[in-house]
């Protein structure tokens, strides 16, 4: 079953939906890629030699900065995150930057790994529509809604960080409004790390079929990053895709775990929903905790191998490494031209709900009030004229 494994992924390259290998660039080479040799890397699960050993065609690269940049800098971090996404994808001959399913296609034909780009987490944009319009020319084709904290529009499956809290409303119109101009632009919505009330409402609002990049079965592990039975259904509906990730805490539970724990996940969401809405979205170097046999990205293979083990079919696992993702991003470009005929949003979130005193707020000056103050402006100013005469004369 190795050499079938093999054999299979060669056939069907994997479409992977979540790698955080440019947040370890930063981490241990504050992004200086004149430092490092990507083609093999250390200090990380993720190098050209490993993803062509684990069958990778295309890897979505995450532009992630810490929910501690909330309302600081977290535009211009993710920025330099996008930036460093971007000039590895271009100067390694292995790698190619790809912003359409058409040129993910080319770059297959080209025997290239196609680089996708992703931003995790919606305080990348700082409530701000514009921003999300400039990541989206910038390369950026998805964005997940959260990452481990509240945005003053969209709720988190965390409870890391104390912002932003609120009963109920987990998708406010501002947030409605980000799915909307999403979907205009043809970037794919993101629901890993956002909460379950907060997925729930975007997939009734969404025209878009949507994905959860790196995400796994609440049935098998119970944490509120992973995806209960009862939104799968709900995912069905949309025909969007859960891209399972390998990150032990969220297959075993445990910061031990095998192939099979991985395994389970698929087993389970296809029993629950069918193959055809189920990707791999492996999450390497975004955790240090991997199971058994897959403890870096040259080890897709293994999860191939015990799928097959399991009487998975060859039609099935080709849905699972790539074909379900085309459709899903297909149809995301379908929607973009569906759309095109709108105007980009004008949608501004208010002053109340982000909570930012920092927060420049540049308007015209009030002419009318201006002009109500003159009068009285000279009479100040008459006033002191004269008392400066009179002591004068004194």
């Amino acid at each position: 079953e190795v050499d079938r494994a093999n054999e299979l992924m060669s056939k069907y390259p994997l479409i992977d939906g979540h790698n955080d290998l440019p947040l370890q660039l930063r981490i241990h080479y504050n992004n200086s890629l004149s430092l490092t040799n990507l083609s093999q890397l250390e200090h990380a699960s993720t190098s050209i030699s490993r993803l062509q050993a684990g069958h990778v065609q295309a890897q979505m690269f995450a532009a992630y900065v810490l929910c501690g940049a909330q309302q600081k800098d977290a535009v211009r971090l993710t920025l330099e995150q996008i930036d460093v996404i971007r000039r590895m994808c271009t100067e390694y001959q292995d790698l190619v930057l790809v912003t359409s399913t058409r040129e993910l296609r080319e770059a297959e034909m080209r025997h290239k790994i196609a680089c996708l780009i992703s931003v995790e987490g919606g305080h990348s944009i700082d409530s701000s529509l514009p921003a999300l319009r400039m990541f989206y020319q910038l390369g950026v084709r998805s964005m997940s809604l959260t990452h481990t904290c509240n945005t003053p529009w969209a709720e988190s499956s965390s409870k890391l960080y104390n912002v932003f809290q609120r009963q109920g409303n987990s998708l406010t119109g501002f947030g409605k409004a980000v799915v909307e101009e999403m979907n205009r632009l043809g970037m794919m919505v993101d629901l890993s790390h956002t909460s379950w009330a907060t997925a729930w409402a975007v997939l009734n609002h969404s025209r878009a079929p949507v994905i959860f990049s790196h995400s796994s079965s609440y049935f098998i592990c119970k944490t509120s990053r992973n995806v209960p039975d009862e939104l799968l259904y709900e995912l069905k509906k949309n025909k969007g895709l859960i891209m399972v990730n390998f990150y032990s805490p969220f297959t075993s539970c445990n910061h031990e775990g095998n192939v099979s724990h991985v395994a389970d996940h698929f087993d389970h969401i296809k029993k629950v929903i069918g193959a055809e809405f189920i990707g791999i979205g492996g999450d390497y170097d975004g955790g240090k905790s991997f199971p058994k046999r897959l403890e870096d990205v040259s080890k897709y293979p293994a999860i191939i191998q015990e799928l097959l083990r399991r009487n998975w079919t060859e039609d099935e696992l080709a849905d699972v490494l790539r074909r379900n993702f085309l459709r899903v991003f297909e149809e995301v470009e379908k929607v973009r031209d569906w759309l095109s005929h709108l105007r980009p949003s004008e949608a501004h979130i208010s002053l109340e709900e982000v909570q930012n005193p920092c927060r420049l707020v540049l308007k015209h000056p009030d002419l009318s009030s201006t002009a109500e103050q003159k009068p009285f402006n000279r009479l100040v100013l008459t006033t002191i004229l004269l008392l400066s005469l009179l002591f004068w004369i004194d």
